[in-house]
Order: structure tokens, then sequence, then C-alpha cells
């Protein structure tokens, strides 16, 4: 494979799942560590990556179109879960994704409730539905469809939610909930603080990742969501940090 075709693939595969890891590149190019650290070496100085600790992360968000398709299923699954959690006549807050686009389908026939969320694709959803519905403005970020910045996050400073629930780029190994850009990694560490009882909701695919913007940790949360399958060890740890994950197939609940 020539150097430039191997270039291409690198940034198709980190703009499709966000960040890529040095050794698995190596692995799924057939090329040594040490070609893959020079290939995003020149991808950083081009200005289309960003270096990271074993490996890189995009720059720029995965369009709404592609993450709409990938992992559908499990999306599905995480939020029919979600919804165990939504009671009528309470107000609920739907951060942008593609995951809680999904729990917005499964709510809307409930009676006597209040929707706000940043996301263009979900209001229009809900606009047909039974739910009284708030629209965050402020700047639209046209590839993902949500609005974030400055006049998103004054309109939202004086609001308190019941229920919250949020998406993420990418966590680490260390559990840190992350996203390509600052501004909406602002936006959700606070509105995560609105909320009542907040929830992430995120597939098997967010973890292990890295992203250039810390959010918060999992411990920040209400509870996980999730179909990720955590090794024993990371469950010791998860339990004693108080985090509670809450399995699209089973619950392993706080200490």
């Amino acid at each position: 494979m020539m150097m430039a075709e191997r270039q291409i693939k690198i940034l198709n595969m980190i703009q499709e799942d966000g960040s890529v890891q040095v050794e698995e590149l190596a692995k799924e190019l057939d090329v040594s560590p040490m070609t893959i650290r020079r290939d995003l070496e020149k991808l950083q100085k081009e200005g289309l990556i960003e270096r990271c600790h074993g490996g890189a992360v995009s720059k720029t968000e995965v369009a709404y179109a592609d993450k709409s398709v990938k992992n559908h299923g499990e999306k599905e699954r995480i939020a029919e879960k979600s919804v165990e959690f939504i009671r009528e006549g309470t107000t609920v807050y739907l951060d942008a994704g593609t995951t809680t686009y999904e729990i917005a389908k499964r709510i809307m026939d409930m009676e006597n409730m209040t929707v706000i969320t940043n996301d263009l694709e979900i209001a229009l959803l809900m606009k047909n539905s039974k739910a009284e519905l708030i629209l965050c403005g402020g700047y639209v970020q046209k590839s993902t469809g949500s609005t974030l910045g400055y006049y998103t996050t004054q309109m939202i400073a004086d609001f308190r939610f019941d229920t919250g629930f949020f998406g993420a780029a990418a966590i680490s190994g260390e559990f840190h909930v992350l996203t390509p850009t600052m501004d909406k990694a602002f936006l959700k560490r606070q509105l995560v603080k609105q909320c009542r009882q907040s929830f992430l909701t995120v597939d098997d695919s967010k973890f292990n990742r890295q992203g250039m913007n810390r959010i918060n940790c999992l411990a920040d949360y209400t509870g996980i969501i999730t179909d990720h399958e955590f090794k024993e060890p990371e469950k010791a740890v998860l339990r004693k940090q108080g985090v509670r994950i809450i399995s699209v197939n089973q619950e392993i609940s706080r200490d």
C-alpha cells in the first residue's frame, strides 16, 4: 500500500470512529507501529488530526447521517432501557445524538411531558408528539444538526430538569467522557449539573477511545446505560468510584 493511500485510510478510520490507536492501525494496515507514528505526525502537521497518547483523534465531529446508521441495533436497545427511567409529567432533557433520537421516538405518546433539546432532528420529531417542546437556540453545527455555543448556554442557564440523557464521542480507558469540541464539552458539563438525575447513553464503540476535550467522568452521572461489557477489574474500580452501570441486559448497582 502506498503511503498516500495508507494515510487516506487512516483518516477514514479516524473519521468513522473518532479516534484510533497506533497498535490497531499497525495491525489493520500490516505495517510497523513506527510507520504509523510517522503517518500520524504528518497528518497532524497538515492539521487533519490531533495526536493523543497512543494514537490520534479526529478534529471534527462525525456527521449525523454517518452516526445514525452505525450500531443502530445497540442504540435501540439502550433507548429501550433508558425509557424505563422516564415518567409522565416530568421535564426531560435530550442531548444531541442518534441514541437520544431513539429515546425521543419512544416517548412521543407520553402525557404532560416537557422535552428540551439542542438537537434539530429530535425537535422535528417531537413537533408531532404530545409533549411540550423547547428547542435551545444558538449556533447551529450543521454536520451534527445541533445547537451550541454562547447563546445556547445562556438560554438554558436557569433551566432545571427532572431527567437528562447525554451522549459522548468517546470514553477513555480512565473513564473520562470526551468530545471533539470545546463548546460541546462545556455545554454538556453544565447541563449534567442541572439535572436531578442524569444518564450517559453510550454504545460499546465509544469505549477505550480518545477525544480532544474532557466533559466529565462516569461518576458525574446518575447512571451509565450501555451495552459495553466491563471486565471484572474495571467493575471493581467503578464501584469504588460510585459509578452505576445499567446494562441493557442486567444492572450492576452501586455498593
